[in-house]
């Protein structure tokens, strides 16, 4: 029940920010590769797509509270399996928080995906890319 009283409240600040606030253009995610254990950085410009994996993900909308709130991004996303044909149901559609992951979240046995932040960037900065994040090294207790 607390859950879906603050889901509402969250969509409710969300889908009418003050004058301040808005949509931004590029969203920043956070991909899990649970295969692997591998942590990627995903920036993916609003209306764009960008491949991950098996997965194309496709953010519409980027919404980030004004700085006098509570720190919230809430991302529109659109995520299929390119091994499906082109037709077949999305495997996620709608909104992530990224105050609440596990509200809203992608049900993959291999990937999962976050909500980090949304920015307002130039047109130049504006492209699809996938930044790898290296593993911190491993100590051995030898």
């Amino acid at each position: 029940m607390k859950i879906t009283l603050y889901a509402l409240t969250s969509a409710i600040l969300l889908l009418s920010p003050p004058a301040n606030a808005g949509s931004e253009e590029i969203a920043i995610l956070e991909g899990l590769n649970k295969t692997t254990g591998r942590v990627f950085k995903l920036e993916v410009a609003m209306g764009s797509s960008i491949t991950w994996g098996k997965l194309e993900i496709s953010p519409t909308r980027c919404l980030k509270a004004a700085p006098e709130q509570l720190p919230e991004n809430a991302t529109f996303l659109e995520v299929r399996e390119t091994t499906r044909p082109p037709q077949s149901d999305p495997l996620f559609r709608g909104w992530m928080f990224s105050s609440s992951p596990s509200l809203s979240s992608l049900e993959h046995p291999i990937y999962d995906i976050i909500v980090l932040d949304c920015y307002s960037g130039s047109k130049a900065e504006a492209q699809p890319e996938v930044l790898v994040e290296p593993l911190p090294p491993v100590e051995s207790n030898q």
